[in-house]
């Protein structure tokens, strides 16, 4: 009888060619399991796919309000986002769909699991600690680790001998990861970090200047960090994100290009669109200027981009990033107010705050009638704070 295996199934090239390999070649009955996290998943497609390719069992679940309330949204209120452009996007998928793998694994008894990471990537990192963090019992298999198929032609003229339909074409050849959270993309011309980023290799956004020529608008709604209405209406976080995508993509909000350290150590030409993402954060930013004293704040933003490092390694399921997360939501309580957002042409600006907790003190911040600032405490507070200065520049 032949071990069963749980194979993290999405889909594409890698993990289609995974199903026909882990049969073939390693004697599996291959299970798949698929999570839709907002990239559009064809469930009938999926099912009809995965078992003309060999699975004798196939899981889709829809995770998108999960993905959003308990993995998205803290880094959304952590402030994340790795080497200051990365919101994480599809970092934060992996250890929620490694956690069903594993509970699949359990309850189908299978003794094994997979995934479709390349040996380079930052993915493979990030399932296989969430594996060993969750079941250290079962054993991994990553097949583009294993297989002689170098190259992602060899992969596509694979599965046209053994009748595996793939989206990716040579005249096409993006990997494109998407979820509700962002869209990342790489492979292709964007190897070359000089070459500038096709307009068909985005996915979700327009070219600003192919953007509206009006300006939108938004009153962006915050409850204890998390979003949670826009201009007055309430929405579920999956609408709500859903929303402004669409908004942010239609005025080319949300593009980003850069040249990333991965965790394995090499440099790698990643772009990726975050519409729904940039503008949250953006409000959210605004709104915690707000609210948050300074000490906290300055001590928040560090604590903040530890959270993206962490999460970036695939440390989700560790010690740390809770200790880290329960810091930060402390922080939210009163992260609670609306703020103004403008689109246009590629740009989100912030034009309004307001909090019913704010800190922000006209009659001690204006220099109008009406100012209670005493200044004439200024004169003992520098003398005071300078005191460890004094004479220091003469060294």
């Amino acid at each position: 009888m032949r071990e069963r295996i749980v194979l993290a199934y999405s889909g594409g090239l890698d993990t289609s060619v995974c199903v026909k390999w882990l049969r073939e070649e390693k004697d599996f009955d291959v299970i798949t399991y698929s999570a839709e996290l907002g990239q559009g998943l064809d469930e009938n497609y999926i099912k009809e796919k995965a078992a003309a390719s060999g699975a004798v069992d196939v899981y889709i679940e829809d995770l998108r309000d999960d993905f959003l309330r308990n993995w998205a949204f803290p880094a959304l209120m952590a402030g994340a986002s790795y080497e200051g452009k990365y919101l994480l996007a599809t970092t934060l998928g992996r250890p929620l769909i490694a956690r069903r793998v594993v509970e699949i694994a359990r309850k189908t008894g299978a003794k094994f699991v997979a995934h479709g990471c390349t040996g380079k990537g930052n993915d493979q990192v990030r399932f296989e600690l969430a594996f060993g963090a969750l079941d250290p019992s079962l054993g991994v298999v990553a097949p583009l680790r294993e297989w002689d198929l170098r190259t992602r032609s060899e992969e596509m003229e694979y599965a046209r001998k053994n009748n595996i339909p793939v989206s990716a074409t040579k005249k096409s050849p993006y990997s494109i990861d998407k979820n509700i959270w962002g869209v990342s993309i790489e492979c292709g011309e964007l190897e070359d970090p000089w070459n500038e980023v096709p307009e068909d290799a985005y996915q979700l956004t327009v070219a600003p200047e192919n953007a509206p020529d009006e300006m939108v608008s938004m009153d962006i709604e915050f409850r204890d960090g998390i979003p949670a209405g826009i201009d007055g209406k309430e929405y579920n976080p999956v609408a709500l994100v859903e929303l402004l995508n669409r908004t942010g993509g239609q005025h080319g909000v949300g593009r980003a290009d850069l040249v990333e350290n991965r965790l394995v150590g090499i440099k790698s030409r990643e772009v990726y669109e975050a519409p729904a993402a940039t503008i949250l954060n953006a409000c959210h930013r605004e709104l915690e200027s707000l609210v948050i004293d300074r000490e906290t704040a300055h001590v928040k933003e560090m604590i903040g981009q530890k959270f993206a490092e962490v999460v970036y390694y695939g440390m989700w399921y560790s010690r740390l990033r809770e200790a880290l997360q329960a810091f930060i939501e402390k922080t939210q309580h009163n992260v609670s107010g609306t703020v103004k957002v403008k689109l246009y042409k590629g740009t989100c600006r912030v034009a309004g705050r307001k909090s019913p907790f704010s800190l922000y003190d006209t009659s001690l911040a204006t220099y109008e009638e009406g100012d209670t600032f005493d200044s004439g405490a200024a004169e003992g507070f520098i003398k005071l704070w300078g005191l460890p200065y004094r004479g220091s520049g003469n060294d």
